[in-house]
């Protein structure tokens, strides 16, 4: 096990209880066979990690002395408010709890993500230090790929891939498949990211990772889910700006601000007659020629 797995089951074990004692962290360390090879969670290692965790993450792990000596995360805010860094500690807290039952592995599933990971730390590289990359990119539609450089502006995980959102040498803007890339190089030349750039800004007003045609323009959209979905639409949004309008029982209307890009299209299709789309006008002809077209293939059975 690495650090920062350690770190990140530190950190997770103390969210979960809220408050905790030293000797009840080292119980639990030592119970966990796989973590700790069962050897206990001596204090000095535990004072190691714990400025440890504060430098790399930013996490304050404080002591209550009153009660009996009871640790716990200071600014927890700082955890559910940061997306990124969220993400990455459910993530590593999800493995970790794996990690300890590996003899249950036959009966966990998890879905793959295609190949491009293996880009990825390049591209972040990248990223870190400013420099334009050389990518062949393979698209689906084309025999063969094409090599030329972008400037890697962020990196997004969507849908099960990753994707990197570059300024090409066209003057370009646009996403490109990690898992379509044959080949990525650092240059030595430089570029400087636009002023004011943010990554949940520019994406803000998208569903997901088509960009291409931005004269589709966000719009308000309106969206019925009805009572055997709604509280799927409820639980796990379709996007961030999606608000309850009306529950009426046998069916739930929600609101959202989004650009309804073919993703998007294919998200609410998805959900079949259990979504229908109130409003606009224009959605809803979309959405009627795609079931049309969808009733064609099957009219005939």
């Amino acid at each position: 096990m690495n650090q920062l797995q350690k770190y990140t089951w530190l950190i997770d074990t103390i969210r979960r209880a809220g408050k905790i004692s030293h000797r009840d962290l080292s119980e639990r360390w030592e119970r966990n066979k796989e973590l700790s090879d069962c050897k206990p969670l001596h204090r000095a290692t535990f004072n190691r990690w714990k400025d440890a965790i504060f430098d790399q993450f930013g996490i304050i792990i404080s002591c209550q002395k009153t009660g009996g000596y009871l640790y716990y995360i200071e600014n927890p805010e700082d955890i559910d408010e940061d997306k990124l860094r969220k993400w990455m500690l459910d993530s590593f807290a999800a493995g970790n709890i794996i990690g300890e039952h590996m003899s249950l592995k036959d009966r966990i599933m998890v879905d793959e993500i295609p190949s491009g990971r293996e880009h990825l730390t390049t591209i972040l590289q990248a990223m870190k230090d400013n420099r334009v990359v050389l990518i062949t990119h393979h698209p689906f539609n084309r025999p063969r790929g094409n090599t030329f450089a972008i400037e890697p502006y962020c990196v997004r995980l969507f849908e099960k891939r990753w994707y990197v959102l570059g300024h090409n040498m066209r003057d370009e803007i646009k996403v490109y498949a990690l898992d379509r890339l044959e080949n990525v190089e650092i240059t030595d030349d430089t570029f400087r990211l636009p002023k004011g750039f943010s990554a949940e800004e520019f994406f803000a007003e998208r569903f997901g990772v088509v960009i291409g045609g931005f004269d589709v323009k966000p719009e308000r959209i309106v969206v019925r889910a009805d009572r055997n979905h709604k509280h799927y639409v409820a639980t796990l949004p379709l996007h961030h700006s999606q608000r309850l309008l009306e529950d009426c029982g046998e069916y739930a209307d929600y609101e959202l601000f989004l650009a309804p890009t073919y993703d998007f299209v294919m998200k609410l299709l998805h959900s079949g007659a259990m979504l229908e789309v109130i409003y606009p006008p224009s959605l809803r002809r979309t959405m009627k020629g795609w079931i049309s077209d969808m009733n064609e293939l099957y009219k005939n059975d």
